[in-house]
C-alpha cells in the first residue's frame, strides 16, 4: 500500500489570519478536509499530516483522521518530506500533497500512480496559460530534466508554460538516500522539494504525468484563491448533480456540499444551501432559501424556506415556510410542519401537525397529533431541560403552554390559551386558564372620559 504524506506545516501569512491556512473552509469545510478525503476515496493508507506553527489547531480539527508530525521549525518542502520519512516504512513508494489544494479529485490520484512504475517516481504537471507563480517543469528532448521555482527562474525559463501541480509519488528509501544532498541555496534559503526530483530523475524511472484538468492543481495561499476554490468546487459539486438526474433551478446561487446525496428527481430551488453530510430522497423538493446541514430527508417531502440542522425527515413531509428544525428532531412520514414552527431536539409521529407558531422542544408526540397555532412546551426551568410526552391523537389547542415534564394521554384535548402543569388522562379535556371577570367602569376610572375628535 502506497503511504501518504500531506504537507501542512505553511504559516499561510498571506492569508493574514490567526487561522491555520488549512483550517480556512472551502465550501464550508476546512481545505484540509478536502485533500484528506481525495485520498480516502482514493483508498490509501491513513495520511502522515506534517504541521508547524499552530499546528496544535489542525491536530485537535482532525483527531483520528490522520497521525500528525511536526517540522520545527519550518525549513521548506525539502525539509517536510525529511521529517515525514523518519515515520514511515524505509522500503515503497509515498504520494506527496499539498494540504491547501483542495480541489484534487481521488480519481485523479488513482490514475497518477497507476501511470507511474512501482520502481519509479514521478509528478504531475500541466500546461497553463498564466504561468505566474507556478515552478516550470524544463525539459531536454521531452525528456523531464527538473523544477525550476518561479523564484529562482531565468527570464526565458519563466516563458515556459508547463508547470508543476505539486503532486508527488516517489520512491521512498531513494527519496531517503538524496535527501540529504540537497541543500538551501536559492531565492527562499529552504530546502526545495523540487530540487529533489530533478536528482531523482537521473536515477531512477521518472514520470512527468500530465494533468487533464488544471483546475484541480490549483492551490490556496490568499483569500482571493480562498473564494476561487470555493466556486470552482461548488460548480464541480453542482455539475455532478445536474448529470445525475437532479434539478438545480439556479445553479449560481445554489451550494452543495461535497459530502451530499440526492436521490433522482429531487429539485433544488434558488439560495438553497445543502451542507455536510445530508441525504435527500428521491423526488423532494427544496425551496428557495432552505439550508439544510448534516439532516436526513426522505422521499417525496417539501422543504420551503426552512432551516433543518441535524435533523431525520420521513417521506412526504411538508415543512416551511419558515420553519426550523435544530438538531436531533425526527419528523415520520406524512407530517405537516407549518410556517415559524421551531422544534428541538423533539420526535413526532405520522400525520401529526404543527402548522403555526409553536416551539415544541425536547418533546415526544404521538401520531395523528394536531398542536395548534402558539403552543410551546415549556421545557427549560432555569437548572434543567424536561420532556413533554404526548400521545397518539392528541388535539393540543392554540397558545397552550404544556409546563415540563408533562404527559397528555392518547386522544386528550387541552383547551386552547391552558397552561397544563398536571398529567392530563387519556381521551380528557384539560382546561387550565382563569375564569373571565369583566370590571365595569375600569377603564373610565383609570384613564378619565376620552372624546373622539
Amino acid at each position: 500500500m502506497t503511504a501518504t504524506v500531506v504537507l501542512a506545516a505553511g504559516d499561510g501569512k498571506r492569508m493574514h489570519s490567526v487561522l491555520p491556512k488549512v483550517l480556512h473552509p472551502v465550501l464550508e469545510q476546512p481545505m484540509l478536509a478536502h485533500v484528506l478525503r481525495a485520498v480516502q476515496t482514493a483508498e490509501l493508507e491513513r495520511p502522515l499530516v506534517v504541521i508547524g506553527r499552530n499546528g496544535d489547531q489542525v491536530q485537535e480539527a482532525f483527531a483520528g483522521q490522520a497521525t500528525f508530525v511536526w517540522q520545527d521549525p519550518p525549513r521548506g518542502t525539502g525539509d517536510a518530506l525529511r521529517v515525514a520519512l523518519q515515520h514511515l516504512p524505509s522500503e515503497g513508494q509515498v504520494l506527496v500533497i499539498s494540504g491547501d489544494t483542495p480541489l484534487w479529485r481521488a480519481e485523479t490520484l488513482r490514475d497518477f500512480m497507476a501511470a507511474v512504475p512501482t520502481n519509479g517516481s514521478g509528478l504531475v504537471c500541466t500546461e497553463v496559460t498564466n504561468p505566474t507563480g507556478y515552478g516550470r517543469i524544463v525539459r531536454r528532448d521531452q525528456r523531464f530534466l527538473r523544477v525550476v521555482e518561479e523564484q529562482d527562474a531565468s527570464a526565458e525559463q519563466r516563458k515556459l508554460k508547463e508547470v508543476n501541480a505539486g503532486l508527488y509519488l516517489l520512491d521512498s528509501a531513494l527519496a531517503r538516500k538524496l535527501l540529504d544532498e540537497l541543500d538551501t541555496a536559492n531565492a527562499q534559503g529552504e530546502v526545495y522539494l523540487t530540487d529533489l526530483l530533478a536528482l531523482m530523475a537521473q536515477q531512477a524511472p521518472f514520470v512527468a504525468w500530465t494533468l487533464a484538468d488544471a483546475t484541480e492543481m490549483a492551490g490556496v495561499n490568499d483569500r482571493r484563491q480562498l473564494a476561487a476554490a470555493t466556486t470552482a468546487l461548488r460548480q464541480r459539486i453542482i455539475n455532478h448533480w445536474l448529470e445525475h438526474s437532479v434539478s438545480v433551478l439556479d445553479p449560481v446561487t445554489t451550494w452543495i456540499g461535497a459530502e451530499v446525496e440526492l436521490g433522482q428527481d429531487v429539485v433544488i430551488g434558488p439560495g438553497v444551501r445543502i451542507l455536510g453530510k445530508s441525504r435527500i430522497g428521491q423526488g423532494s423538493r427544496i425551496g428557495a432559501g432552505t439550508e439544510i446541514v448534516d439532516a436526513k430527508i426522505g422521499a417525496d417531502a417539501q422543504i420551503r424556506q426552512s432551516v433543518i440542522e441535524n435533523s431525520e425527515v420521513g417521506d412526504r413531509v411538508t415543512i416551511g415556510p419558515f420553519a426550523h428544525l435544530r438538531p436531533g428532531c425526527v419528523v415520520a412520514a406524512d407530517v405537516e410542519i407549518g410556517n415559524f414552527a421551531e422544534l428541538k431536539n423533539t420526535r413526532i409521529g405520522s400525520g401529526s401537525k404543527a402548522h403555526h407558531h409553536c416551539y415544541l422542544g425536547d418533546a415526544e408526540i404521538g401520531q395523528r397529533v394536531n398542536i395548534g397555532a402558539g403552543a410551546i412546551t415549556v421545557n427549560y426551568d432555569g437548572i434543567a431541560k424536561h420532556q413533554t410526552v404526548i400521545g397518539d391523537g392528541a388535539f393540543v389547542g392554540c397558545n397552550a403552554n404544556l409546563i415540563a415534564p408533562l404527559l397528555i394521554g392518547p386522544g386528550a384535548y387541552v383547551a386552547a390559551g391552558s397552561t397544563v402543569t398536571q398529567e392530563v388522562p387519556a381521551q380528557s379535556l384539560a382546561v387550565a386558564r382563569e375564569r373571565q371577570r369583566n370590571i365595569e367602569g375600569w377603564a373610565k376610572r383609570r384613564f378619565g372620559s376620552h372624546k373622539e375628535e
